[in-house]
């Protein structure tokens, strides 16, 4: 009776977290800025494009599975950038995939740093399979083709719909020091179905980060990253080392009370040469699923042109190159 206990009490430990992640979780966020936060497009100087594939809580059924691929540039001659990000997130029978553009326009503060505000707009498919549902009164034969939930208000087949999607940011970007704002969900669309509707909340990224360089070849990099709806707040501190800008190792934590406790990852990448990158994150489950799943799996890799896209605005003075 005790074991039938711990596994309803598990389960529902489960649905309550699956259904209260509805922004994608990634813990390679420090390598993918652009990703929750549309005013750093075109803050590397240069074309950036990323690609990240995650599989979180392995083994447990049902648990998200994401893929995002973006691409951002600058375009100094009117000191803005722009991007486009394409993002694909199953979880359960839930299947949320949508496409968006960003515009940032930045400002120079002053030779060393400069402030960008952003905007982006895109569409949302949201997709809701009904076969893949069970209710404790329910009746399902998958042989004969019987599905019956014993509840009017969930399909038994697919079904989906469009939906706008809003979302804007603000970053400052200094020569050590960089703080930034995202804010997802801006005007919380509400995917509605026949019967049954889903409102995506409101979502703030709050990320910093700060370069302490230790020699000439090593610099550490600690970062942390405030997620919140308003209504639940998580918090994820990391650090990550870096050796000659080929090799990095780090570490994170994610989760500083109770209810938002989630895992202890450690992440780690290197150069593939000049213009590819690669990085891994393994994340140590720490919240109540650590009984039911093997941690999870998130894989990113990035491609840096490295060279700087058009000449931007000339300065106002041009000196003498022979002196």
């Amino acid at each position: 009776m005790k074991r039938k206990l711990q596994l309803l009490v598990t389960l529902f430990l489960a649905c309550w977290q699956l259904a209260a992640q509805q922004t994608p979780q990634y813990s390679l966020y420090m390598l993918n800025q652009f990703g929750q936060n549309p005013a750093y497009a075109g803050l590397d100087n240069t074309l950036s494009a990323t690609g990240v594939y995650r599989t979180q809580w392995v083994g447990l059924a049902g648990a998200p599975v994401t893929q995002i691929v973006n691409a951002h540039m600058p375009l100094n001659f009117i000191s803005s950038g722009v991007g486009i990000q394409i993002e694909n997130d199953i979880t359960g029978a839930s299947q949320r995939t949508g496409v968006s553009l960003s515009y940032s326009y930045q400002l120079e503060i002053n030779r060393n740093s400069r402030l960008s505000i952003g905007i982006n707009g895109g569409l949302i498919q949201q997709s809701l399979d009904g076969a893949q549902l069970r209710t404790p009164e329910g009746n399902y034969e998958p042989d004969q083709n019987i599905i019956f939930h014993n509840d009017d208000l969930l399909p038994i087949g697919l079904v989906s719909t469009n939906l706008p999607s809003f979302a804007a940011g603000i970053f400052y970007q200094a020569e050590k020091l960089e703080i930034g704002l995202g804010v997802l969900n801006l005007q919380e669309p509400t995917a509605n179905f026949t019967d049954l509707s889903l409102k995506l909340r409101r979502s703030y990224y709050l990320s910093a980060s700060y370069n302490i360089e230790l020699s000439r070849t090593l610099i550490l990099k600690p970062s942390v990253q405030v997620k919140s709806d308003v209504v639940q707040t998580q918090i994820e501190a990391s650090t990550l080392v870096r050796y000659k800008d080929n090799f990095f190792l780090g570490a994170s934590y994610r989760g500083f009370t109770t209810q938002s406790q989630d895992a202890l990852v450690a992440l780690g990448g290197f150069k593939l040469n000049d213009k590819w990158t690669i990085g891994y994150a393994y994340d140590i489950t720490l919240s109540a699923l650590k009984t039911v799943n093997n941690g999870s799996h998130e894989i990113l890799l990035n491609y840096n042109f490295g060279k700087p896209i058009g000449q931007g605005v000339p300065p106002k003075i041009i000196y003498n190159p022979r002196y």
